[in-house]
């Protein structure tokens, strides 16, 4: 039976399908690699917002499309942004990704806000990779969103991650779970 469940979740074309809300660092890590974009939220910089929060879409990628990624959410920013210039007054930020971008939801007659329909909060900062670590961000970025390899070069765009401090986990009815980074990176998705 339990063979016939994944089968049938493969032929679906969700790979091995959503963790058990039970495992909630797992749950992290399916949908941080199922997503390629989420709402990054910082604390503006510019004038009438000053000190307020801002959201604003951002594309991301914690590896190539396949069967698990490395979890760390990497960006492909320009300066010229409104978020990237909140971020060089103060690097903190909050990012979140759900499955309502994916068709797990709508398959399942989920709305966005219901907890089933999984979403991940992150909060931590964003920081410029080192070269080293931009061949893998580009690598990861570059396979989900291959228009990027196309946008203009006089932006002087950079690769970046989402450092992680913070995770929660609203999966399921009852409120949030509370992963650490620890579990996060250590867990196989």
């Amino acid at each position: 039976m339990r063979l016939l469940l994944l089968l049938w979740a493969l032929l679906a074309g969700e790979g091995a399908g959503i963790p058990p809300h039970e495992d909630a660092a797992r749950v992290a890590r399916y949908v941080v690699h199922q997503c390629d974009w989420g709402a990054l939220a910082t604390l503006s910089a510019r004038e009438p917002l000053r000190g307020r929060p801002f959201a604003n879409v951002f594309s991301l990628s914690d590896g190539p499309p396949g069967p698990r990624g490395s979890g760390v959410p990497y960006l492909y920013l320009t300066a010229l942004e409104v978020s990237v210039q909140d971020l060089q007054v103060d690097a903190n930020a909050s990012l979140t990704v759900s499955l309502a971008q994916t068709p797990y939801c709508k398959k399942r007659g989920y709305d966005p806000q219901n907890p089933l329909c999984a979403h991940i909060i992150f909060s931590g900062t964003v920081d410029k990779v080192n070269d080293t670590e931009a061949v893998f961000a580009k690598l990861a970025l570059f396979s989900r969103h291959p228009e990027m390899a196309s946008w203009p070069r006089d932006h002087n765009w950079f690769f970046a991650k989402f450092n992680i401090t913070n995770i929660w986990v609203l999966d399921y009815f009852g409120g949030l779970k509370t992963v650490t980074p620890q579990e996060y990176y250590n867990v196989t998705p």
